[in-house]
């Protein structure tokens, strides 16, 4: 019989969870948030958690619970090349094409762009990016220190920096929470609910599930049954110690207004409320939690997609994937943080309700007894819808990319499906993708999971 295991090793695992979730995009959402909810605070932060949180920690129980080796293995599920194909696209969205990148482009906006001349800003982020993928890299090396690295250093770390910050914030308030702005006004919680899409968790739950399930079976959990246990229990820990950091930025949001003023971004309200408290320190100390935060996420994220990559080409080594992740991640953030949001917009709208599927079908799986047909027609439905929704954002970017079929689909599909203009419309599809594959007869030669 396994030992027990002690609640100091759910803690530690949990703080690597949350480590590996909590970037500087985790950061500025809510604080944002904050200011634009006002008097609707509560109402604006639900809708936020119930994404924000409840999405990535259903996620990780999707590869917990479920015995997956990872996402591919989970994917599979839909069909053997939807697994592959779908854990590319995820991967390289949450890997070296958006997410990577990004975390070294918000650090080096908000902490340090503001205080140099814009004819040095394209220097400087090259020098602040090779540095900062130097040090990712060399951290990234051994993926089995990943839980000593991020559980028990890094993760600490920045939550001691933050937490000066909002204890300030608490000790002295800056002042009281304003009237609402915007759509928060008449529809705080589901204004909220889409605002945590931003913070792509839910995407990177899927990559980070095995992440996990690695640490676990490192700390001597080998059994399945207590893995999956380990799983859920760490996820508690980690969401619980987000829900609290979330409440506490979003309430230093709320009331930041009155002293500080209202800004297009959450990183230029983290640096205000930052200068207001500090002055010229306050500079210094956001610079050095947004650093952390962005350092331990990036960390995870290429371990992450390195192990996911040498899975699928072996030939290629986890160290030469690695290096080679650093250096597509170094050349597109280069791009600037401003051309990159607008690029993976669209391709987050596509992926996310396909992820979201995938996640509740996995957890749903003994209801239907994980017939192949409930995955692959429920998915077939969604991408229809998803499809759209990514060509929608798309052209928000970028105008020039409309397509009149394209745009004659979206208006029948506003005007059919329910939740649609929220962005929900895929819900429907779903569940009636869902109970079509449910009435497709069993075959007796099809593998069980």
């Amino acid at each position: 019989m396994q030992q027990k295991i002690p609640f100091s090793t759910y803690a530690v695992i949990g703080t690597m969870l949350f480590g590996l979730y909590f970037g500087a995009g985790n950061l500025i959402f809510p604080i944002q948030l904050g200011q634009l909810a006002g008097t609707n605070f509560w109402l604006g932060l639900i809708g936020f958690l119930v994404t924000a949180i409840g999405l990535p920690f259903l996620g990780i129980l999707a590869i917990g619970l479920s015995g997956s080796n990872g996402l591919r293995d989970l994917a599979s599920r839909v069909h053997p090349l939807f697994g592959i194909i779908f854990s590319l696209a995820l991967y390289l969205t949450i890997g070296p094409f958006f997410a990577i990148p990004r975390t070294a482009t918000v650090p080096f906006v908000v902490g340090f762009e503001p205080y140099i001349q814009a004819e040095h800003t394209t220097l400087l982020l090259a020098l602040f990016s090779f540095v900062f993928f130097a040090i990712v890299y060399y951290f990234s090396l051994n993926p089995a220190k990943i839980m000593d690295y991020i559980g028990k250093y890094l993760t600490p770390a920045f939550l001691i920096v933050l937490f000066i910050l909002i204890i300030i914030s608490i000790v002295k308030p800056m002042g009281h929470f304003q009237q609402p702005l915007g759509d928060y006004i008449d529809s705080a919680f589901m204004t909220g609910f889409k605002e945590g899409y931003n913070t792509m968790d839910a995407l990177a739950s899927l990559a980070f599930g095995i992440v996990v399930i690695n640490a676990i079976k490192s700390a001597g959990i080998t059994e399945r049954k207590e893995i999956a246990k380990a799983t859920w229990k760490s996820g508690i820990f980690a969401m619980a110690l987000m829900m609290l950091i979330y409440g506490l930025i979003t309430y230093m949001g709320a009331s930041s207004v009155e002293a500080v003023g209202t800004f297009d971004n959450g990183g230029l309200i983290f640096a205000a409320v930052a200068d207001h408290y500090f002055g010229s320190f306050g500079a210094i100390l956001l610079a050095v939690i947004i650093v952390l935060a962005c350092l331990k996420t990036s960390i995870g994220l290429i371990t992450s997609c390195s192990e996911f990559f040498h899975e699928v080409f072996p030939k290629i080594s986890y160290k030469w994937f690695v290096l080679i992740l650093c250096v597509m991640s170094f050349t597109i953030a280069n791009f600037g943080l401003t051309n990159i949001i607008k690029f993976a917009i669209p391709v987050l709208m596509f992926l996310y309700p396909i992820a979201i599927v995938l996640i509740v079908l996995a957890l749903c799986s003994s209801l239907f007894k994980n017939k192949q047909p409930v995955y692959a027609v429920a998915m077939i439905f969604t991408i229809f819808i998803s499809v759209i929704d990514g060509y929608k954002a798309l052209v928000d970017s970028i105008p020039s990319a409309k397509l009149t079929i394209f745009d004659a689909i979206e208006k029948t599909y506003s005007n059919l499906l329910p939740f649609y203009d929220i962005g929900l419309g895929w819900i429907l599809p779903a569940l009636i993708g869902a109970f079509i594959g449910c009435l497709f007869p069993v075959r007796n030669h099809k593998k069980e999971f």
